[in-house]
């Protein structure tokens, strides 16, 4: 396995004042709408682990597709060893012809991923590895099926399907994910993402004339991931879609 040793660079934090909108301001007696303008950029590093199949060419003819692994809150830090506890990362290792590319980040806060380390980081995989950008892959577990979700909703353009684990969502968020195949999975007994809010997320996209079903496991509580990540059915799954409109041209594998 090798890990990723490049920082993701957006910038460092400064006002552009130069290039920056002038407002005018009302200066007269008494209380009124004022607004400002300025554009801000900031250092953004990130740390994740990468996986590469059995019979890896980076120069290689074929596009290779990636799956991305989002963590969740009890494994979050500064401790990459602890990214391999559930999920893809415990077991590639041990499975060396996983026909994935994976990719899994690691947030430093327990309580959510931020949504532009994850996006300069699959633009960063995409540049420097030999990626299929029609057949990038998403899932996550607990905090991180919420964030499958959630940066899906935020970016549905970048991923070819999802595979939200113990998962939910605002539902105000479900038409953006009407056009992307989602496979969501629960426990019905779970007490720390009751499995409420993930139904009615899959139900809502659906309402939007969407593609999303929900399995749900009656005697399994928040740990449903270890059923999950164990059902080859997922990974097969997945691989049957690529983006809508995405163009075939080129050899994949």
């Amino acid at each position: 396995m090798r890990m990723a040793k490049w920082p993701l660079l957006l910038g460092i934090w400064s006002l552009l004042g130069g290039c920056a909108a002038q407002h005018s301001w009302t200066l007269a007696e008494g209380q009124h709408p004022q607004a400002y303008q300025a554009k801000v950029t900031r250092i953004v590093s990130g740390k994740f682990l990468l996986f590469l199949p059995s019979g890896f060419h980076e120069h290689g003819k074929f596009r290779y597709p990636l799956l991305i692994f989002l963590h969740g809150s009890g494994e979050a830090g500064d401790d990459l060893e602890k990214v391999k506890v559930h999920g893809p990362p415990n077991f590639v290792s041990s499975r060396p012809d996983f026909p994935f590319i994976v990719a899994s980040p690691q947030s430093s806060s327990s309580r959510d991923f931020d949504p532009v380390e994850l996006n300069l980081m699959l633009d960063k995989l995409l540049a420097k590895l030999p990626v299929d950008p029609d057949r990038v892959y998403l899932t996550g577990l607990s905090m991180g099926g919420i964030w499958s979700y959630g940066w899906a909703s935020m970016n549905p353009e970048r991923f070819a399907a999802i595979a939200p684990v113990c998962g939910r969502w605002e539902t105000g968020d479900a038409c953006q994910l009407k056009g992307m195949p989602i496979w969501a999975f629960h426990g019905a007994k779970d007490d720390a993402v009751p499995i409420e809010g993930d139904q009615a997320m899959i139900e809502a996209i659906n309402a939007c004339g969407g593609n999303a079903k929900i399995s749900v496991y009656p005697d399994v509580g928040h740990d449903v991931w270890n059923v999950a990540y164990a059902d080859p059915q997922l990974y097969e799954w997945l691989l049957q879609h690529r983006r809508p409109g995405a163009s075939k041209q080129g050899a994949s594998k």
